[in-house]
């Protein structure tokens, strides 16, 4: 049963999807090394709302998931503040939208922790996502 925190995250975090808040924030966009990485499987959503690299860590591969972390951390203390909720919930749910939102092709960190490809069917989400 949920309680009225985890409701509270749960209304946010779709409305934050909604207008594309945690799947591929603004400013990783405009990236073309993080769009590079991420098409390249280099990089991956991680089930914690963070990003993670998926194989050998390069010093720029590092820079830029440290750079687009230090963001998401960030504007999810914000959000988190303002529904009540913790930071680790909130990133939590946040993981669990960016995970859904990815594309064939992309990687992901399932549930026990691999990493995997999006293929063309649901990826394999924690048991506590919505």
């Amino acid at each position: 049963m949920m309680n009225k925190v985890t409701k509270s995250v749960l209304a946010a975090a779709a409305v934050a999807t909604a207008f594309g808040g945690f799947a591929a924030p603004a400013f990783a966009q405009r990236d073309p090394a993080y769009a590079a990485a991420r098409a390249d499987g280099e990089i991956g959503e991680k089930m914690d709302g963070y990003l993670g690299i998926v194989g050998a860590e390069t010093p720029a591969l590092r820079k830029i998931v440290n750079d687009i972390n230090i963001k998401r951390r960030a504007v999810y203390s914000d959000r988190a503040k303002a529904n009540n909720a913790t930071l680790e919930e909130y990133a939590l749910t946040a993981g669990c939208q960016a995970i859904l939102a990815t594309k064939p092709g992309e990687k992901y960190q399932a549930p026990n922790g691999s990493w995997e490809t999006r293929g063309a069917g649901a990826p394999q989400r924690d048991p506590r996502c919505p």
